[in-house]
């Protein structure tokens, strides 16, 4: 029969650890042979220093730019450098006039372009849509049953522009987890295979639109406002409302009926055909794509749905200002040093080294050998996160700010408090006069409850401050809730499992003066004593030698208020039996 007990689960337990850490290096490894990877973590802009761009927008036809259309101008920037794969990357706006940009490093020839681009809205009609996900490679369609023209398309719905070549693009797109690669722009004549991504209300959709049929620049104006029902009474649903400069109300009005005529054929299945669509993209990305319920003539749709007022609104600028054919001149471009980045991050390092000396010095004082779990806990610890922080630089283009290494600083105190924690518990349980096998097992169980609690809070303020604030904080978040998760880790996979083996060791077992798990040194008297004798009230720990008086007063000073209220409750019963005791010896004699 195969053997259970804890000194085996616990080997187990920290095979499997090693295991985790020999996957992780092998990733690691892999990237660095096949050169995407390095063995360092990545190291964002205030450390590694990098390029600053001060850019001056430039709108077609106007020389002038409100401040409204320059916050617009720095979330399109913000979108396009985030969906390119560059992290830790700065814009902002200066004087209420231009933009600046700051990238890691030196941003490569497609992300300067891609930054100077304008913003390109179109809409497109929709040819065909389907579920977000890839088609797996053997599920897809085989080469000879693709779909092939059989004429010129007559109009920018028509199949015939379906390609095999685009057939196979559109059954290999991934819109659940899409590459964080920016493609060129499109062409717009020709047909686009691209996603809707998912929101709160909607499912992400993949999509295959013709060509562009009415241009960005094309709408007058766009607003919000609450749909009005039949009798032009007010409802509670919010709807965008657009308006069409005059050469497009016409061409919007043909599209239409073409839509509309899908529409209507389809009314019996429910209006669901995706050809009756009509997609509204923004960089080559489909934000909304609303169905032609009816002719529109006079150039002034109204897109109605799942809106809320908040959405709604963003919707409207995205088609206010995102048509606008804003372009950006670099007026300057510079190297940002990272010598005061390194100035900073040497005296952090020196911070932090100072602090890990105080809590192996404090372990060694306190814990003695013991303490010698918790420097190897750490270790471990940081072993994981290190890995952790340059696999994410590799595959997420993660990289570490200085608030980021604050972070890691601050975790040191939260993990070393969770090995205390445990250490604590099972030094209550020896002062309670159990062996250190049962105190080990048994202090588990009640350290466990608080380091759960603790790293959950420490998660929950981690998660809330890395999605409320902005910047390098969430720099620091994140590494927060990342060592929280690496010490949950290690505390259940290598310091409990750790402590399951020392305590059938000949030291520790058997409380070694230097081990910090002397029952006499706690102060603690065994609840069996052997032949037969059993811990008496007046053999509890309040009653020991005088070189152990200052680790009972210790543990009298931990004891909760209901242990102290029992343990006086105890020694008053106590008190009242030795009296019954004496009077009745009295009046025998």
């Amino acid at each position: 029969m195969a053997r259970t007990g804890p000194r085996n689960s616990a080997r187990r337990v920290l095979t499997w650890l090693g295991a985790i850490f020999v996957v992780l290096t092998a990733v690691l490894a892999g990237g660095v042979i096949t050169g995407n990877a390095t063995w360092a973590p990545k190291l964002a802009l205030d450390l590694e220093g990098g390029t600053q761009m001060i850019l001056a927008p430039r709108v077609e036809g106007s020389s002038e730019i409100n401040e409204e259309q320059l916050n617009q101008a720095v979330a399109i920037i913000r979108q396009r450098v985030d969906g390119s794969g560059v992290a830790e990357a700065e814009i902002s706006t200066q004087s209420g006039r231009n933009v600046v940009v700051s990238l890691p490093g030196t941003p490569s020839k497609e992300t300067r372009d891609l930054i100077q681009a304008s913003a390109d809205m179109n809409f497109r009609p929709v040819i065909a849509a389907a579920d977000p996900a890839a088609i797996p490679a053997e599920s897809r369609t085989p080469d000879d049953q693709l779909n092939k023209p059989t004429a010129e398309p007559t109009n920018a719905s028509d199949t015939n522009w379906v390609t095999p070549e685009v057939q196979k693009e559109f059954e290999a797109l991934d819109c659940v987890n899409p590459a964080a690669e920016k493609r060129e722009r499109s062409d717009p004549a020709k047909p686009l295979v691209t996603c809707e991504l998912a929101t709160d209300k909607t499912p992400a959709i993949k999509y295959i639109l013709g060509p562009v049929e009415v241009k960005g620049q094309d709408i007058a104006d766009s607003s919000f406002s609450q749909v009005q029902g039949a009798q032009g009474s007010v409802t509670n649903s919010w709807g965008v409302n657009i308006e069409f400069n005059g050469d497009a109300t016409e061409k919007f009005k043909k599209v239409t009926e073409r839509l509309n005529q899908f529409y209507n054929a389809s009314l019996a299945q429910g209006g669901n055909d995706p050809k009756a669509q009509f997609a509204i993209v923004l960089d080559d990305q489909v934000i909304s794509a609303p169905r032609a319920l009816a002719v529109i003539t006079d150039g002034k749709p109204q897109i109605t749905g799942n809106f809320t007022q908040a959405s709604a609104k963003a919707l409207s600028e995205q088609l206010r200002y995102g048509a606008l054919p804003i372009s950006f001149e670099i007026q300057s471009q510079e190297q940002i040093s990272a010598t005061l980045g390194g100035d900073q991050l040497r005296l952090g390092l020196l911070a932090g080294i100072i602090g890990l000396v105080l809590v192996v010095v404090y372990s060694l004082f306190q814990y003695r050998a013991l303490g010698l779990v918790t420097i190897a806990s750490l270790v471990v610890a940081g072993a994981l996160t290190y890995l952790a922080i340059a696999i994410l630089g590799w595959t997420e283009n993660y990289r570490l700010s200085l608030a980021g290494v604050a972070g890691l600083i601050v975790a040191i105190g939260q993990t070393a408090d969770s090995f205390i924690v445990y250490f604590e518990r099972i030094r209550d349980e020896l002062r309670e006069g159990r062996g250190l096998v049962s105190a080990v097992e048994n202090g588990w169980k009640r350290a466990k409850r608080t380091v759960l609690a603790s790293k959950a809070v420490n998660l929950l303020a981690a998660v809330v401050l890395y999605f409320v604030a902005v910047g390098n904080v969430r720099g620091f978040a994140f590494t927060l809730g990342l060592t929280a998760v690496a010490d949950l880790i290690v505390v259940f996979m290598f310091t409990h499992p750790m402590l399951q083996v020392l305590a059938r060791t000949r030291f520790f077992g058997e409380g070694h003066r230097f081990s910090g798990l002397s029952p006499d040194r706690l102060g603690a008297v065994p609840l069996y004593r052997g032949a037969g004798r059993i811990r008496t009230a007046e053999e509890k720990p309040a009653n020991v030698r005088p070189r152990n008086a200052g680790a009972v007063a210790e543990a009298e000073r931990r004891m909760t208020i209901a242990e102290r209220r029992l343990a006086e409750k105890g020694q008053l019963t106590g008190s009242s039996n030795g009296n019954k005791s004496s009077n009745a010896t009295s009046e025998e004699k």
